[in-house]
């Protein structure tokens, strides 16, 4: 089918930042957008849809998360990530079923997709679950099922992780034509060993995965690793051979230069978590050191544990604001900077170049902003309008592959209805 999204504002790619067209036309011809302008196309659609007063984005991409982590928001506030994830997280994951890692899933879909997520990037157990949800709503998702060992006799052969891991790879990759992406994953140094990663490292390389870890989150995480093996979390990953694949790194909060040059080396892609590293006390990321280095910089929400929402609207808004503070300098990271960390450059994590811009031949993955609520108005800078003044709330349109998802308050491709009682079945079943 053929849609014509007209008398929109659009906000449209070019080769730095973007460009505000306004009063303008997006063609769409199946899953690709075929026209941008402000003149009407002479082509036929078969189908118009007016969109006057919505301003037209790039779908956003989350770039890390653990989405059934929904259904322990809240729990273990006001604690240090080590106390939080160990004595709080982990005691109640273990009594997580099947059933419940699904019913947050979609409760965190429901989330995402209505605040603006096009696609998202995810490390849990149990992911076939996300696998099937993604496929059945619609949702472009990169998943894994992060490796993780506690006994350092367990052999790499043992480790039911692993069987896991490879097993989703075999059994959904590139499926729902492509949209489901199978990453592998190393959930950190400090719940793995050099006998497991290595293998494992080798094994993404070998049958060209992606891989998502998380690097030096805190200090502690750092400090220790650098006492127990000589050399920091970066580095450790690196001489095993982990950034021999595409990697997305989240955190990065306590890297050196060194670590950064290595990253750099090896094309390694940087998740940074504003809402979460705050929530935490974990610190500041050096983001703008990053950015001038040439490293690829993204934006993901965490957990929602940690964060505690899925919001990436929100965390536009924070990354923009707390590194002003923070050097004292308003002019540290512009609003372009932030939203093509939320798009392209997340797209390029996933390794889905065919989105994360408006423009021609680009997947189109859309969503659209009221922008006739209060505080959108007057509309003097689109650009910082966006980052400095929208809400999730605001998305009244999601749309992946040309297929609308979401549209002002009702779920197209998922019974909200379901999943909120599924849910809610889960929290009873978990806190009594």
């Amino acid at each position: 089918m053929k849609q014509l999204l007209q008398h929109c504002g659009i906000l449209v790619a070019q080769e730095q930042g973007f460009r505000f067209l306004e009063d303008a036309f997006l063609g769409i011809d199946g899953d690709t957008i075929d026209y941008i302008g402000t003149e009407r196309p002479q082509e036929v659609y078969d189908r118009e849809k007016d969109l006057s007063g919505r301003l037209l984005l790039p779908g956003l991409i989350n770039c890390h998360g653990h989405s059934p982590m929904v259904l322990l928001r809240g729990v273990g506030s006001a604690l240090p990530l080590q106390e939080w994830l160990f004595e709080k997280m982990m005691p109640i994951e273990d009594r997580l079923t099947a059933e419940d890692i699904q019913a947050g899933n979609n409760l965190a879909l429901l989330e995402m997709i209505a605040t603006g997520t096009t696609s998202y990037s995810d490390m849990y157990f149990e992911p076939h679950t996300a696998a099937e949800n993604a496929i059945a709503c619609g949702i472009k998702a990169n998943l894994s099922r992060p490796v993780q060992c506690f006994n350092k006799e367990e052999t790499y052969e043992e480790n039911f992780r692993v069987k896991e891991s490879l097993q989703l790879f075999r059994d959904y990759h590139g499926a729902a034509e492509g949209r489901v992406r199978i990453d592998f994953a190393i959930h950190a140094e400090y719940t793995c060993f050099e006998h497991i990663v290595r293998p494992y490292s080798a094994a993404c390389k070998e049958l060209g995965g992606r891989m998502q870890v998380h690097i030096s989150e805190t200090k502690k995480e750092h400090d220790e690793c650098v006492e127990k093996y000589g050399k920091t979390p970066a580095r450790w990953f690196y001489d095993l051979g982990t950034f021999d694949s595409p990697t997305a790194a989240a955190h990065c909060v306590f890297v050196t230069e060194e670590d950064m040059a290595l990253l750099l080396e090896k094309g390694v892609s940087v998740i940074h978590n504003p809402t979460s590293n705050m929530k935490l006390g974990s610190g500041f990321a050096p983001i703008q050191r990053m950015l001038d280095l040439g490293l690829n910089v993204t934006l993901g929400t965490d957990g929602a544990a940690s964060n505690n929402n899925l919001n990436l609207m929100e965390e536009l808004h924070l990354a923009a604001v707390l590194h002003n503070g923070y050097h004292r300098d308003p002019t540290i990271l512009k609003p372009a900077q932030l939203l093509t960390m939320a798009t392209r450059n997340g797209a390029k994590l996933q390794g889905r170049e065919d989105t994360g811009a408006l423009e021609v031949g680009k997947k189109a993955d859309i969503i659209a902003l009221d922008m006739t609520k209060p505080h959108l108005y007057p509309n003097l800078d689109p650009m910082a309008l966006v980052v400095y003044s929208a809400q999730g709330a605001d998305v009244v349109m999601t749309m992946v592959d040309g297929r609308i998802l979401y549209e002002n308050g009702e779920f197209l491709t998922l019974d909200a209805d379901r999943i909120l009682h599924e849910a809610k079945a889960a929290v009873k079943r978990l806190y009594g």
